[in-house]
């Protein structure tokens, strides 16, 4: 619409009459490194006329309906020429007219932005511990503005502590071209309240008497307590404090040392892929590369792997989910609606209680994180969350890793096929891992058992003489928790299943003027995923599907047409269910119903 005159109907045309157009040698050239990543540059007769509030689909923070009981106005900063440069820091401390405990907290983030700017990753650190991983959006010369707000509450202990380092790393680039400068406020928001008890309300969807947190579809039973430390597994923060990893050899350690009265530990891994490797899913092999004498730098195939490792033995892993950023595959899609994950990246935990036999004592450990079949560049880090036995103030606890045989296995396949531009590669993985140990606390002798299965099918393939790319992709992981008393009788069980299944079709056709091409593209994804435990479930079903088209020069986009429709789920026996669906036509929001209830054929 406001983008170009040209109908949907001629969109798919385009999309649909792609084999029979004979296509250019850039155009095959271009569609090597399509995906990739893309710069508005719309004449201003297309730009917005009004400065718009953008968004990211998720779930309602239970804190949501209440009135915070305190403040804390972190920062405020406007990051502009901040390449290269150390990140933003202040010291924090904690609210004195409101002191802890405290049912929740809140990290609201707050940025405004007008211009010509790139998207840009942003990442907030606590004393080295990372609170949350966050893109931008790219804007428009009216400007836009977003809010993200996460649940922090499991920090609590961080956030007791006074002169921590509260820390803002986003870089960006202001010159005659980008002229977009990022104005950040973040500001903390304290709840003195006591868990949720009203009487069940329809309308809010809660139950009483059941103490329980929701964000971003996953449901967290609280502990008696959050954790009692948060230790950083993490850079020193001269670039920011994630590590950077340039390739599938490059690993970083960091030594830690935990209490002996440690009676569990879950590590939360935070990752994030950019530059060469921002469309890693879409990554063909370096063969294809070579024969074809193809100049991208967006190689090594397309199966990656986070993995971690205490003292050089693994103990875990993921399969991460493929968040497309604001300017990725094409950035009229992502407005005002942006992408799954683009605002909140997802963290993945991984329960290091059956290693405590390891961890505990004086001796330092090293924990090691890396990323199988990387290319530059990711950026990786980690928190400890450590629970203690608070029984006696001399509490030992002791334990001991338990395995049978090899504590994991890992099976790949890889097959290519391909004739010039036009080929066939799949890649399928499966790895099952299974890890036990006991912990004797003043709570008895258990024996927590961890047991997962990821998945991970890829495939890639090229037509019309690499003009037509088509990428489907299906992670799926399952992970079952098991407590176990001295009697071997099981206590309590939890389980988490995640699937992330991706489709992009990319069509590459010669542009309307000199030197310019059109992509036609089709964009479906969707992160669902179901958790129990103790007998509570809750279950996320969130869609999102995009189609369109965009005339570019370069990187630049100069016209298109996009539309992006996301259905949004929750469903749980905690907080009731809640429903979102929104739709975006050509950057307008012309759709956006929500209820506290859930559709009856979901």
């Amino acid at each position: 619409m406001y983008r170009s005159n040209m109908s949907t109907f001629l969109t798919l045309l385009l999309f649909f009459s792609a084999s029979f157009v004979s296509p250019s040698n850039s155009a095959a050239a271009t569609t090597s490194s399509s995906p990739s990543r893309y710069f508005k540059a719309l004449p201003h007769s297309l730009q917005p006329k009004k400065s718009q509030e953008y968004f990211e689909v998720t779930n309602p923070l239970p804190s949501d309906h209440l009135v915070p009981s305190c403040t804390v106005h972190v920062i405020h900063h406007a990051f502009a020429n901040t390449i290269n440069q150390p990140p933003f820091s202040v010291l924090y401390s904690p609210p004195q007219n409101c002191p802890p405990p405290w049912s929740y907290v809140v990290l609201e983030f707050k940025a405004r932005c007008k211009g010509d700017q790139y998207d840009r990753i942003s990442g907030l650190w606590l004393g080295g511990a990372e609170l949350l991983r966050t893109s931008t959006a790219e804007p428009s010369e009216a400007g836009i503005s977003w809010k993200v707000r996460k649940d922090i509450t499991k920090y609590s202990s961080l956030l007791k502590n006074k002169n921590l380092n509260f820390t803002v790393m986003l870089e960006n680039i202001v010159n005659g071209i980008y002229t977009g400068i990022y104005h950040v406020k973040v500001n903390l928001l304290f709840y003195k309240d006591n868990a949720v008890t009203v009487p069940f309300n329809r309308k809010l969807g809660i139950v009483s008497g059941i103490k329980a947190r929701e964000h971003a579809g996953a449901l967290e039973l609280q502990e008696s307590q959050a954790p009692d430390l948060v230790i950083p597994v993490s850079d020193d923060g001269r670039r920011g404090h994630w590590f950077w990893i340039e390739n599938e050899s490059d690993r970083h350690c960091k030594k830690i040392v935990i209490p002996r009265n440690s009676y569990k530990a879950v590590l939360e891994l935070y990752a994030s892929f950019h530059s060469n490797d921002e469309f890693w899913y879409s990554n063909p092999p370096n063969s294809y590369i070579r024969d074809n004498n193809l100049t991208t730098s967006r190689g090594n195939g397309a199966y990656r792997e986070v993995y971690v490792k205490i003292d050089g033995g693994f103990v875990g892993s993921v399969f991460p989910f493929p968040v497309i950023f604001t300017g990725g595959i094409n950035p009229l899609f992502w407005e005002p609606v942006v992408a799954i994950g683009a605002f909140n990246l997802p963290s993945y935990d991984l329960d290091l209680t059956p290693f405590l036999g390891t961890l505990l004592g004086r001796k330092g450990h090293e924990i090691e994180i890396g990323v199988t079949d990387a290319i530059s560049y990711w950026l990786v880090d980690a928190n400890l969350h450590v629970w203690l036995d608070h029984s006696s103030p001399t509490a030992k606890v002791e334990a001991k890793s338990v395995f049978r045989g090899e504590p994991s296995f890992l099976s790949i396949e890889r097959e290519e096929e391909f004739q010039q531009l036009d080929g066939t590669f799949k890649i399928k993985a499966k790895r099952t891992t299974v890890v036990a140990g006991w912990v004797k606390s003043s709570s008895g002798n258990l024996t927590t058992i961890v047991s997962s299965i990821l998945s991970f099918k890829n495939s890639i393939k090229f037509k019309n003489n690499g003009t037509l790319k088509m990428v489907k992709q299906k992670i799926k992981s399952h992970t079952e928790t098991q407590l176990k008393n001295e009697m071997g009788k099981r206590i309590n069980r939890s389980s988490f299943k995640r699937k992330y299944p991706l489709k992009v079709i990319t069509a590459t056709l010669p542009g309307s003027r000199k030197e310019t091409y059109m992509l036609v593209t089709n964009v479906s994804h969707a992160m669902n995923e179901k958790h129990f435990i103790g007998g509570l479930s809750s279950t996320v079903y969130n869609n999102q599907v995009s189609n369109g088209w965009m005339e570019v020069k370069d990187h630049d986009v100069l016209s298109g047409d996009a539309r992006t429709n996301q259905s949004f789920m929750y469903r749980g026996n905690v907080l009731g269910c809640y429903w979102r669906s929104v739709a975006a036509v050509n950057g307008k929001l012309v759709s956006d119903t929500s209820a506290y209830a859930c559709p009856s054929i979901l």
